[in-house]
């Protein structure tokens, strides 16, 4: 049984692009808190006391939450339709950053990022459900440019707002600067996005629950290995966890009604590489932002609104060229676009690996950026084009909620693994060494003597995500070219024999 070809398409709204840009609210804001909490990590630490080991767990308790109930909503989004979803998702977000704002401790930021996790969850499935619905294939790799655009424009503003509001008012603002935007993406969902069509589901109870366990088991042994050591038991919580989600596979290709996710999604070859290909990239982003981060202002002395203005190049040129790539995928193959983002991504971390040291001039530090935008370009929008073009619409929801699941484990991952591969190369380089409060406060650069180790360790964390994203370009080079793009053999009618 293979996944059946989409239906004839039927449009839902003679306004498709006025509902996109609604939707691009709500992702517009995932991704801007995302990027303002990197340039803050620093100013938090000071203000709350924490270590290294906390700050990541700031990132990896909103990536976790997020990771586990995609799945469940991409199909509540199917049952009670993706527009009512996206608005709930959009309330519980910005309740969220108010609570973070007003976190008084490391632990009650953490839970407070859980719970916009939830949010976040709950947002996403339905944004790439809707473009589905909203555009026929041939015109999805436009709309998806314009959402990579939206995303190269986060990137740029959320390290810029992020250091001037954490320089200006302090890191608290980051978080309540979300109030308004959630308040816009509201108002503007009710009035531009439609409802569709629903498709009822039973939901798989059991499949979110070894989900959940596995994933949690995984993140938790990966990055906490470090701390204690990597004793036995957490080896053994790490091999429970893949244990556990070798269950979930066997549940889910044996479960007789409607699986959590519908294994079948995963024979169409190019939304199995493109899932591949995300989740090496979602790897390689979220874990690099801490080591470079830390290398920019702790290594370079850099302000949090300094190190944010690093970021520019990059997010520039995704904006930029992210429509026209969007334009070029409709008419070329997939795999010549997005391998070769991917490529470029991989070796642009790298060398800004090698470039880590503290004598190293500010422009030398840029070009890596330059490079990394233009293959992001290649990447985020692409990717989602490809994997969703041959969904039909009665999984579109389930198929959304996969591919961004997907991405989501790949960056949870990555923020533990390449934190963890940090705190083991600090520890190499400069045993007995722990970045807390009294030697990270307010940004200060750290003492010359340990500046060469600290910046040593930072790059070669890089590493590990410029290997996996070679993985993910090698997976890439095998995606096929999508219905639309084949061409129709018109065979010339028979010679009439007779006259």
């Amino acid at each position: 049984m293979t996944v059946p070809a989409p239906p004839r398409f039927t449009p839902v709204t003679d306004r498709p692009w006025a509902g996109l840009l609604a939707l691009c609210v709500g992702f517009f804001m995932i991704l801007v808190d995302m990027s303002i909490v990197a340039v803050a990590q620093p100013e938090i630490m000071d203000a709350l006391g924490a270590d290294v080991n906390g700050i990541v767990w700031v990132s990896s308790a909103y990536l976790l939450t997020y990771a586990v109930p995609l799945l469940i909503s991409g199909r509540l989004g199917d049952k009670f339709g993706p527009k009512t979803i996206y608005q709930i998702g959009l309330v519980v977000f910005t309740a969220a950053s108010v609570w973070c704002g007003l976190s008084g401790s490391i632990g009650e930021l953490i839970a407070a990022r859980a719970v916009q996790g939830i949010g976040a969850a709950l947002i996403t499935p339905q944004t790439m459900a809707l473009v589905t619905r909203m555009f026929p294939p041939e015109r999805r790799g436009a709309a998806m440019g314009v959402w990579g655009t939206v995303a190269g424009v986060a990137t740029l503003i959320g390290p810029l707002l992020g250091g001037i509001l954490t320089d200006a008012l302090g890191w608290e603002w980051i978080f309540f600067i979300n109030v308004p935007v959630g308040a816009v993406g509201l108002v503007l969902a009710a009035l531009l996005v439609p409802r569709v069509e629903r498709h009822d589901h039973r939901f798989d109870w059991v499949g979110v629950a070894l989900s959940a366990v596995g994933l949690t088991a995984l993140v938790f042994g990966i990055q906490e290995g470090q701390t204690y050591r990597w004793a036995a038991w957490i080896w053994w919580l790490i091999a429970a966890g893949v244990a556990v989600m070798g269950v979930f596979v066997l549940w889910q290709a044996r479960t007789r009604t409607e699986p959590l996710v519908p294994l079948s999604l995963f024979r169409d070859r190019n939304f199995t590489l493109s899932n591949a290909g995300i989740a090496s990239m979602g790897f390689a982003v979220a874990g690099t932002m801490i080591p470079l981060m830390f290398f920019l202002q702790f290594v370079g002395g850099m302000s949090p609104t300094r190190s944010a203005l690093m970021m520019v190049p990059m997010a520039v040129l995704t904006g930029t060229c992210a429509p026209i790539v969007g334009r070029i995928l409709d008419r070329v193959h997939p795999r010549n676009v997005v391998s070769t983002g991917l490529f470029g991504y991989a070796v642009a971390t790298a060398a800004l690996g090698l470039l880590f040291a503290p004598a190293t001039p500010v422009w030398q530090l840029l070009l890596p950026t330059i490079v990394m935008g233009l293959s992001s370009a290649c990447i985020w929008a692409p990717l989602a084009a490809t994997a969703t073009r041959r969904l039909p619409w009665f999984v579109a929801g389930a198929g959304s909620g996969v591919y961004n699941t997907t991405r989501v484990i790949g960056s949870v991952i990555g923020t533990a693994g390449i934190g963890a591969l940090m705190m083991t190369r600090l520890a190499a380089e400069l045993p007995g060494m722990t970045l807390e409060r009294s030697e990270g406060s307010r940004v200060q650069q750290l003492p010359e003597a340990v500046r060469e180790g600290f910046a040593s360790a930072m790059g070669q964390s890089l590493y590990l995500g410029a290997a996996v994203l070679l993985i993910g370009a090698a997976a890439t080079l095998f995606l096929v070219r999508p219905d639309h793009q084949t061409p129709v053999v018109v065979r010339p009618p028979a010679p009439d024999t007779a006259a």
